[in-house]
């Protein structure tokens, strides 16, 4: 009976060794399948930027992979359109929109978090249907300020409606609130001001979020294209996802779908380089600002 025991035994780990192998190996199939999926057209673009016209419109079926590649595309992506200016007005739009807003969200968030004052509930639960409105309305809302305080074409025009966020003070009030209470008071009986506990003790134990928030919010203003396609029609102010329409309609026309796509890996690559140097960050901001506890 022991031997027999011992059989069945071994039998039935290898038969569960056989089955948990088996689920990986489809696991990992699906995965690989999927990536190649997602990342094809990624690898299509690049490709494509790196043939000529001639090359790409002979093409009657698109072949996977080119025998002279050129950087021609990549030079015309600069030269057709002021690429280099857009790329400027960009960074100086995401640098500034995402200080301010990470300024306007902490003190906001802290506030909501920590300090007690007649209505806050109410104001926050106020504060929070704002995410309610859809997004068209309230564009029409800031076009319309915008325009009426004369600031359109300009830096500000730009920047003032992105400085806050609903969905990241709340998010960062979560995480405040995952700070034990203690300290704050504790802070408070040493006669510790608001505005030191917060930049000694909040801010530090919750800069993964911080962070994760910066992040996010430098990708979305680099991806911003609908308010300052609406609020600027003046060149010197255009931002990258603005050269796109612009390369398209007055540099290298609507045909050039090889230099298109060299100025489309151009204005990419920031954002992939971000997201490759920071993406454990992200997940690691957003799992903390879910989760309850340090």
């Amino acid at each position: 009976m022991n031997r027999t025991g011992s059989q069945e035994f071994a039998r039935s780990a290898a038969l569960e060794k056989r089955n948990t192998i088996l689920r990986k190996g489809i696991t990992y199939i699906f995965l690989f399948l999927w990536a190649i999926i997602v990342l094809f057209p990624f690898y299509w673009m690049i490709l494509t930027s790196f043939k000529t016209y001639s090359t790409y419109n002979s093409e009657f079926i698109p072949k996977l992979y080119t025998l002279s590649p050129t950087l021609e595309n990549y030079t015309n992506a600069f030269t057709a359109v002021p690429l280099a200016r857009y790329f400027f007005n960009t960074v100086i739009y995401a640098c500034v929109t995402t200080a301010l807003m990470v300024i306007v969200a902490v003190l906001a968030a802290y506030a909501f978090a920590r300090m007690s004052f007649p209505g806050k509930n109410i104001l926050f639960t106020a504060f929070l249907s704002l995410m309610m409105i859809p997004a068209e309305l309230v564009i029409i809302t800031n076009f319309v300020t915008i325009t009426e305080w004369n600031l359109r074409n300009s830096f500000a025009g730009l920047i003032l409606p992105s400085v806050v966020s609903v969905f990241y003070i709340y998010l960062l009030k979560e995480n405040f609130e995952q700070v034990p209470n203690e300290l704050y008071l504790a802070a408070k009986t040493d006669g510790t001001s608001d505005l030191r506990y917060l930049m000694k003790v909040m801010i530090p134990i919750c800069r993964p979020t911080i962070t994760t928030i910066v992040i996010l919010k430098i990708i979305e203003c680099w991806n911003a294209y609908v308010w300052p396609r609406l609020i600027t029609d003046n060149q010197l102010y255009f931002l990258v996802s603005n050269g796109i329409q612009e390369i398209r309609e007055n540099g290298f026309g609507r045909e050039n779908i090889p230099a298109m796509m060299a100025a489309v890996v151009v204005i990419s690559i920031p954002l992939i380089i971000l997201f490759l140097i920071f993406h454990k960050r992200i997940m690691e901001g957003v799992s903390r600002g879910g989760t309850k506890g340090i």
